[in-house]
Order: structure tokens, then sequence, then C-alpha cells
């Protein structure tokens, strides 16, 4: 993004950067809310706010993208509106390195939930089966049969 940022580029309107620090609060406050339920220790994939945090991190990608292209800009020339959008942009890189660190303490913690699981389905069926890690039967046969008479 540094270089969208130019001298030879027209400045952004001040309606233009306070809407982009707008939405940059905005996801923010999505990041951090998704931030409290994954410290409470919910699954990843059961996060309230993963579609909005993919909508607005969607329209931001499409403005950084827009001002790579140069087709938008960021040069702010009002010098108090360029730091409180640099503080903004500071501040959503800090939530969403959270975000990313907890998300990968989510991931991992299905991991181990999902390994519990399949080890307890295994010895289940281990501990079922008259048969052995050799193919030999470890258990007496057992007879099903019934005693009545037709």
């Amino acid at each position: 993004m540094r270089h969208a940022i130019q001298a030879d580029q027209p400045a952004a309107t001040e309606h233009e950067v306070r809407t982009l620090i707008a939405l940059i609060d905005e996801l923010i406050t999505v990041v951090m809310e998704e931030n409290m339920e994954l410290a409470k220790g919910l699954p990843a994939s059961r996060s309230k706010q993963l579609d909005d945090k993919n909508r607005l991190a969607g329209l931001f990608e499409q403005r950084v993208a827009e001002c790579a292209r140069r087709t938008a800009s960021l040069n702010v020339r009002d010098r108090v509106l360029r730091e409180q959008l640099m503080e903004h942009i500071l501040n959503l890189r800090l939530a969403m390195d959270e975000n990313l660190m907890r998300l990968r303490a989510a991931i991992e913690a299905s991991n181990r939930r999902i390994d519990a699981i399949m080890q307890a389905i295994r010895e289940q069926i281990a501990s079922a089966s008259p048969y052995g890690a050799s193919g030999r039967r470890t258990a007496r046969a057992t007879s099903c049969g019934t005693n009545l008479r037709a």
C-alpha cells in the first residue's frame, strides 16, 4: 500500500478517507468480537462473525487493490486525517494478528478433538473385534443360537 501514497496522485477526499476509516473500524469490531469468541474456546467454524468478517475484509481488499492499480488514492493531504488513517490501519493489523493466532489455536484444538474421537473409535472397534493385529482370533467364538424347536 506504500506505493499508492504518492504525490503525483490526486489526494483522496476527506469523505473517502473517513469512509475507509469507518470500514476499518467496522472490520476491527467484528474481528475483536470473533477474538473474544475464540478466546472462550469456541471452534472457529462456529464463529458468528465469519460472514461479516469475510464481507468487510473483501471490501477492504478491494479498496487496497484499487490503490495498487492507482484507480483510487490514499494520498491524504490533511496530516491529522492521514495519521488517523495510519493509526486505524495499525489497529486493524494488531487485531488481525491476534485473530490469526486465535484461529490457529482453535484449529489445533479442533484437530486434537478429532484425534481423541478417532482414537476412541479405534479402541472401541479393537475391543469388539475377535481378531488381533495378526489377523488371528483372540477371543472364543460365541454362539448366537437359540433353544427353540420348530
